[in-house]
């Protein structure tokens, strides 16, 4: 005996959004989100308004994944999208995209180290100077309270 088809149950090749999510491992939220700014196309909708999806729509989700977890940009996602789906278009433009990006993620590194190194030293300075005193008194807090920083925190202050 063959079981009804239910009319208002999407066809095998469609996706629910939750299934979507869950395959991709996105939040619904997410995928929303996705929709609205047009990384990925408008969903179809049952006639419930529960919105589906063709199972073509997980492998931009996957790009789109990768593409955040690399810290691309939402902007630099959705060109990077469009290259996806674009063969008359040049390799050339994702390599530019992600030269870019690792430009600017070395400049954000760089900072960083430096910023690592300006608290080792005021670390390292409370630990050889003002370490165990009252707080008011501590190096890093006095350095902090000044309108421009030392480059190097004072030398011992809670002596």
């Amino acid at each position: 005996m063959k079981k009804p088809v239910n009319a208002t149950e999407p066809p095998p090749e469609l996706l629910t959004i939750g299934a979507l999510a869950k395959r991709v491992g996105f939040a619904v939220s997410a995928l929303r989100y996705y929709e609205e700014v047009g990384l990925i196309p408008p969903a179809m909708r049952r006639d419930s308004g529960h919105r589906v999806y063709p199972d073509s729509v997980q492998d931009v989700l996957i790009l789109i994944r990768h593409c955040r977890d690399l810290g691309f940009s939402i902007e630099e996602t959705r060109e990077l999208v469009a290259l996806s789906s674009s063969p008359g278009r040049d390799c050339v433009e994702a390599r530019s995209i992600a030269q870019v990006h690792l430009t600017a993620v070395r400049s954000k590194m760089a900072e960083l180290r430096r910023l690592e190194q300006s608290l080792t030293r005021y670390v390292q300075a409370c630990d050889e100077g003002c370490a165990g005193g009252p707080a008011p008194d501590c190096c890093i807090l006095t350095d902090l309270r000044q309108s421009m920083p030392a480059a190097t925190p004072a030398a011992g202050c809670c002596s």
